[in-house]
This record gives C-alpha cells, structure tokens and sequence, in this order.
C-alpha cells in the first residue's frame, strides 16, 4: 500500500507490523520504517472505521495491562459488527513450562539459566504482559467482543487470516502451543473481568 492511507475506507489493520508489513493491509506501527503506511502510537485510539480484520502479531504483550484492555476496546470500536481481530501472542502456560523446568534441573547451572530465561520471557523485548489463553480470552470478552476462538499458527477458517504469522515458530510442548492466537468476532456487553485487578495495579505502581 504505497502514498497517503484514506482512513475511512481501511478494510484490514495490522497493528505493529515493524519490519513485517503485510501486502494488503494497512500497516501501522509507532516508527516510521519501510512498509508501515501510518505512523501510530495504538494507545492513542485506531484509525479507521467499519473496518473487516485487524490483525497484531507478538504486539500485545508489549503494553502496559490497561493499555492492552483499551487497545481491544479500541479495535471492537472501529471493527463493523462482523469484523474478526486476531492475536498472536507469547502463551504464558507454555512459557511457564519449557523456559522453568523445576525438579529436573541436573545441575545449579540448570537452575540459573532456567531462573534467568524465565525472567527474560517476562522482562525481554519489551514484554509487559504475557497472557495464557484463559485470560485473553476473558479481557476480548469484558472489551466487547462476542466471541473469542482459540486458533493454531497460520491457520484459520477465514481464507483471510490464514498465514499471517511472521514470527519463527518455536517448539510447542506436548499438547501446549508456544503462542496463543485468538480469533474474536461479534459484538457483545463490555464489563469487568471476573478478578479483581485492584490489588495487582497497586502493586504494579509500587514499582
């Protein structure tokens, strides 16, 4: 997608694309680097509107958690009534896993290095917030979304949304994939998930 992007007239996002656009899409991310089409900062609202997919890859996980509830908030906003987002994020389960493997450890060397990798999995990058599927799942739902379906790396049953994914995959464990990918469609009632996150954002800010 090549000049000035008409943004009332975007059919398909793909927020924080880097260095990964996608050819078709609309291509956001907060630097300026070549293929991003609109220069954003996501937590400042989503242009567009009635748009059909919106499309993040290893994104999330890098805002804060309130900033990730208003950014899924944002996307139900300008997603038309039928339009799908789809996630692609770092699963916590299988991080918890494969990177801490506690009572196998061989060696005080294992132990390190399992320790270090873990925090690096949460800390990394630029990682926030690392979500398994159970809670994505319920903040899509408190941001508006109907309903939310667990999907596998590059699949999808919309013809769309199949082969996205850019990132290299990593070895799933045995029944448990590396990423969780969500696909959440519909238009349901907002509200507040079913803990209460009070206690967690006061030790955050203690930080």
């Amino acid at each position: 997608m090549d000049g000035t992007v008409v943004t009332d007239q975007i059919e398909k996002l793909h927020i924080g694309c880097g260095s990964l656009p996608l050819e078709g899409w609309c291509n956001v991310d907060i630097q300026s680097v070549p293929g991003v089409d609109v220069v954003l900062d996501v937590r400042d609202g989503l242009p567009g509107s009635d748009v059909r997919y919106i499309y993040a890859e290893h994104f999330i996980e890098h805002l804060a958690l309130d900033d990730a509830r208003r950014f899924l908030a944002e996307c139900r906003r300008v997603l038309r009534r039928d339009g799908t987002l789809r996630l692609s994020t770092p699963n916590l389960d299988w991080v918890m896993l494969s990177h801490y493997r506690f009572g196998r450890w061989l060696s005080n060397e294992d132990a390190i290095a399992d320790c270090l990798q873990t925090n690096l999995a949460f800390h990394g990058w630029g990682h926030q917030f690392l979500y398994n599927f159970t809670l994505m799942a319920e903040l899509l739902r408190c941001a508006g979304f109907a309903e939310v379906r667990s999907r596998a790396y590059g699949e999808s049953d919309d013809p769309a949304l199949r082969g996205l994914e850019r990132h290299p995959p990593s070895p799933d464990w045995p029944g448990l994939p590396h990423v969780v990918i969500v696909e959440a469609t519909g238009v349901g009632k907002p509200g507040e998930p079913s803990v209460d996150l009070s206690s967690w954002r006061d030790a955050m800010g203690a930080r």
